[in-house]
């Protein structure tokens, strides 16, 4: 058994050569059939996979990148806001979709943070250097000049969210993967007016990222358009934020019955201000958040009714648009849906 091994370890490795030797067909043919290329008979295409199968041929590629232009790595560009990327569970589920789609297509991620001003020309140089074959980018801000770098580098890009239109000459139509944030919105809000609550109150997201946040403050507006504005309180997406805003909503409004939180972070802060002010959940005040993060809205007190989207599966879109190298316009938005639990 060890001679065997010591042979099997020393044999010569088959080469291209080898593969058209004994396939009968010209290196150029071989070259072609390994690299996907249309140019070869369905017949030629057959009898190299064959010898490739028979001697265990495995492509060089080193070799095979510089042929196709193809590095085998996707850059993952993130701006995580205040430092919390490995906090959040939005963010590692869409980073899980991403890697698996990768995983399946024999890419590897190179994950990029652009945290400080000066990381963006640092972040720009790497895309442009040839390092990675493209792009997905997720939770950047309008201004930074990634979204433009993208566009001048001219290297296939995908985006997490809708951008913001911003100032600058760069396109504004890119291809991006989204959830339905303004359905979902209208969703959890139909669902408190179903209850009988008469004064729902909304915590909003930053205006300072995607549409994410816009999007669903319109929904909950689409079904009440004549909501006062002391109903609307702004937030970040964090615990601490949910619990501020819900705070100064109690402060205007004592009376609501109702609030609809535009993330599941948020939510749980929210959640913690009701009870820390003697209101009983969902008797006094229902509660409904967005993104189901099962980590979260199965683990607040009572447990957090809110909208589904399917965060694992847009990273897998966001990396699978760009293999596809679709138009640069392509957008997939993912269908969202009420989870219900106890809070509403």
């Amino acid at each position: 058994m060890e001679t065997v091994l010591t042979q099997r370890t020393n044999a010569r490795r088959p080469t291209l050569e080898d593969v058209a030797r004994q396939a009968g067909v010209s290196r150029s043919t071989v070259s072609r059939v390994v690299n996907g290329e249309a140019r070869v008979s369905a017949e030629a295409v057959e009898r190299v996979r064959e010898v490739i199968a028979e001697l265990g041929y495995v492509p060089n590629q080193a070799a095979r990148g510089l042929v196709t232009h193809r590095t085998g790595a996707v850059a993952v560009v993130a701006a995580p806001p205040e430092g919390r990327l490995f906090l959040d569970p939005f963010f590692d589920l869409l980073l899980r979709g991403v890697r698996r789609e990768l995983a399946g297509r024999d890419a590897q991620a190179v994950l990029l943070f652009v945290e400080e001003p000066d990381d963006h020309a640092r972040v720009a140089d790497y895309l442009g250097g040839g390092h990675v074959d493209g792009a997905v980018l997720f939770s950047l801000r309008p201004e930074a000049p990634l979204h433009e770098m993208t566009d001048r580098l001219d290297i296939p890009a995908v985006f997490g969210g809708r951008p913001l239109p911003h100032t600058g000459a760069a396109r504004h139509d890119r291809a991006h993967v989204d959830g339905d944030n303004r359905g979902g919105a209208r969703l959890a809000v139909r669902h408190l007016v179903s209850l009988g609550r008469r004064r729902i109150a909304t915590v909003t997201g930053p205006y300072d990222q995607e549409n994410s946040a816009a999007d669903r403050l319109a929904g909950y507006r689409d079904v009440l358009p004549d909501a006062p504005q002391e109903l609307i309180e702004r937030a970040d997406y964090s615990r601490q934020g949910g619990a501020d805003a819900m705070a100064a909503l109690l402060d205007r409004r004592p009376d609501l019955d109702a609030v609809f939180v535009a993330s599941d972070f948020m939510a749980s802060g929210a959640l913690q201000t009701l009870r820390e002010r003697g209101r009983r959940i969902p008797e006094d005040v229902a509660v409904v958040g967005f993104d189901d993060l099962t980590s979260i809205a199965e683990s607040t007190d009572p447990p957090l009714t809110t909208v589904h989207q399917d965060v694992e599966e847009m990273g897998r879109l966001m990396a699978r648009l760009l293999f596809e190298r679709t138009d640069h316009r392509t957008s997939v938005i993912v269908p969202t849906r009420l989870v219900r639990r106890r809070s509403a």
